[in-house]
């Protein structure tokens, strides 16, 4: 397969932040292949993203960010001919310019997941994000026996190969652990590279709670 790049986008009311960041993901040079995928937002998300000339995929009803990167993922297997998709949060909090930084590091290393690892002090993090990056990255390296300075960043890339393996159940936020846990079952080689994180008091989606008590289930159950 010819060695070609898409960029997978979960996006929920991000009607306020998607143009600018599409704007920014055209500016690296990737516009060709940015697949959005419109989680039953309420705002005009899916139009902004269809404005640019995006591919858009809507949920009638917000299904949660699992749901909408394993749509993306599906899309890719049937439609896009490509080796590999970065994935991105719509909020802005990632730096476009770390793009090729993926691309580089798949190039170089083989491997099959290329993490993004965010710097948590003096990045502007909160604090309780600091301290719970550092929990979950510490048990979901004790679980797979890699280790993975941070888990949680939504940023990545994704071979092909791993999509074509590797289907993931959950339909939230610990969607992104568990395709690091079947991965790694499955003998994929996972790596990171330091990225640019910039944090500007947007509100999150996540549900604290919810999503500590779906990430045990997750880290705990058998694959």
């Amino acid at each position: 397969m010819m060695d070609r790049f898409a960029v997978l986008i979960p996006a929920y009311n991000a009607a306020h932040s998607l143009p600018d960041l599409l704007r920014m993901i055209e500016r690296e040079g990737w516009k060709d292949e940015v697949i959005v995928v419109d989680d039953g937002s309420t705002d005009d998300t899916g139009e902004r993203a269809r404005e640019f000339g995006a591919t858009v995929i809507r949920h009638k009803r917000n299904r949660g960010k699992g749901a909408a990167l394993s749509t993306g993922f599906r899309l890719i297997l049937e439609t896009k001919k490509v080796s590999a998709v970065v994935t991105i949060d719509a909020d802005l909090q990632h730096d476009t310019q770390d793009l090729s930084t993926f691309v580089n590091a798949r190039r170089r290393t083989g491997a099959n997941i290329v993490l993004g690892r965010r710097k948590r002090v003096g990045s502007g993090m909160p604090f309780s994000r600091v301290l719970s990056n550092c929990i979950t990255s510490f048990l979901v390296s004790a679980r797979t026996g890699i280790s993975i300075p941070d888990s949680q960043c939504g940023y990545r890339l994704i071979g092909r190969e791993v999509l074509e393996s590797v289907d993931v159940e959950s339909e939230g936020y610990e969607a992104e652990t568990e395709l690091l846990i079947r991965a790694a079952a499955r003998g994929f080689r996972i790596s990171w590279v330091p990225v640019n994180t910039v944090y500007r008091g947007e509100t999150s989606h996540m549900t604290h709670w919810k999503t500590t008590r779906r990430f045990i289930k997750t880290l705990f159950k058998e694959y």
